[in-house]
């Protein structure tokens, strides 16, 4: 199967920021989403390419346009949840809200999106993907050769703890608190071809693996391979896909910046002709589960010799190493709001946090989360949960 990858100009970006809607009054997941989409599509046949639908009605996705700059594809994104905002006071007291789950919403009360794809997927996962009340971010980067794709993937694994435990925003689950900082990246990996991808040598060896697929009738097409990191030949990017939704502009602007200096940093280097280091398959999955875990307290593996480090502490370092490529891509302001989100702490500790003071109450947690959302930043500093391995 040939797969013709898009050449993009190197390192543009565009971000997708899901977001969900819920009831004012009660916190709960509101199934409204495809009268937004419906109404800003301006009597056009094709939906909006901005503001679209998702897998549940309670789901909006925004999509930038392409940029030079992070700080220009965020300002596309707080543009059109203006526009979502005006469209969902016309309906009612709704709000919008981002993090990697919903605090106690449940999956038996949620409303499929009306597309044979989804209806598809649904009929194949059952209650695995029924339960898919899950929100990220993915970032896009654009890449000048197509031969770059897989050897930036391969090397961006090295960093796939860094940026769950930095974005990390799910540990409630219907009504639990589950122990896990982001529970929405072992659940998401339940599904046929998310989660990791597979060692591939080169681009012939991907277009046989989605061959391999689309023949066996797992997927219909490349578009189907849901990996925490993946190319995107219609785009001509590698996408980021393992971040949990976060809350605030603040925080997207700086994980786009990061994963925006990762990757243009690794193409600089092939093109000097440097071969990226890349982690053994089996640190890889375990510095997830990790990530996952504890978040910001996570002690991930280094290297291949499995040296053993703070995420904060390697976050904070690779921001330094990063500082001048931030300053050629111009996002250096948006690149040390990492360092705010590390001494602010995550929002899933700010989400505990919360429901800690108001004694478990999920819907302060909500509450909490609608505001973070309209003040575009991260709220007060949390207390840090106890480190741990």
């Amino acid at each position: 199967m040939s797969i013709e990858f898009r050449t993009s100009e190197r390192s543009t970006v565009g971000i997708e920021w899901e977001i969900a809607v819920v009831d004012r009054e009660t916190g709960e997941l509101a199934p409204v989403a495809g009268a937004v989409v419906a109404e800003l599509a301006d009597d056009r046949p094709e939906p909006h390419p901005h503001v679209t639908a998702e897998l549940l009605t309670n789901t909006v996705e925004l999509v930038s346009g392409v940029h030079h700059r992070v700080a220009g594809a965020v300002e596309d994104l707080l543009g059109l949840v203006e526009r979502v905002r005006v469209e969902l006071d016309r309906l009612g007291a709704y709000e919008l809200v981002c993090s990697g789950s919903h605090p106690y919403s449940q999956w038996y009360d949620q409303e499929l999106t009306d597309k044979p794809r989804y209806h598809k997927l649904i009929e194949r996962t059952r209650w695995w993907g029924q339960n898919m009340m899950i929100w990220g971010i993915h970032v896009h980067v654009g890449l000048d050769d197509r031969d770059k794709a897989l050897p930036i993937l391969d090397g961006m694994l090295a960093y796939l703890p860094h940026l769950q435990a930095l974005s990390a925003s799910s540990p409630f689950w219907a009504g639990v608190e589950t122990g896990y900082a982001s529970n929405r990246a072992l659940m998401f990996q339940q599904l046929p071809t998310a989660g990791l991808p597979y060692p591939l040598a080169d681009w012939a060896a991907y277009e046989r693996y989605v061959g391999d697929l689309v023949r066996t009738g797992v997927i219909d097409d490349h578009t189907e391979v849901r990996w925490d990191i993946r190319p995107s030949p219609r785009w001509g990017t590698i996408e980021v896909r393992v971040c949990d939704g976060v809350s605030t502009a603040a925080e997207i602007g700086a994980i786009a910046a990061l994963v925006q200096c990762l990757v243009d940093w690794m193409s600089e280097r092939i093109d000097n002709g440097e071969k990226l280091p890349v982690l053994q398959p089996w640190y890889v999955r375990e510095n997830k589960w990790r990530a996952a875990r504890y978040g910001l307290d996570a002690e991930i593996i280094t290297d291949v010799a499995g040296t053993e480090r703070l995420v904060t502490d390697d976050l904070r370092d690779l921001v330094t190493v990063l500082v001048p490529v931030a300053e050629r891509l111009g996002c250096a302001a948006e690149l040390q709001e990492v360092r705010r989100m590390l001494d602010a702490g995550a929002s899933y500790q700010r989400q505990l946090r919360v429901a800690a003071d108001a004694g478990g109450d999920l819907r302060q947690v909500v509450t909490h989360l609608a505001r973070e959302f309209r003040d575009g930043a991260p709220g007060a500093a949390p207390g840090l949960e106890p480190t741990a391995r």
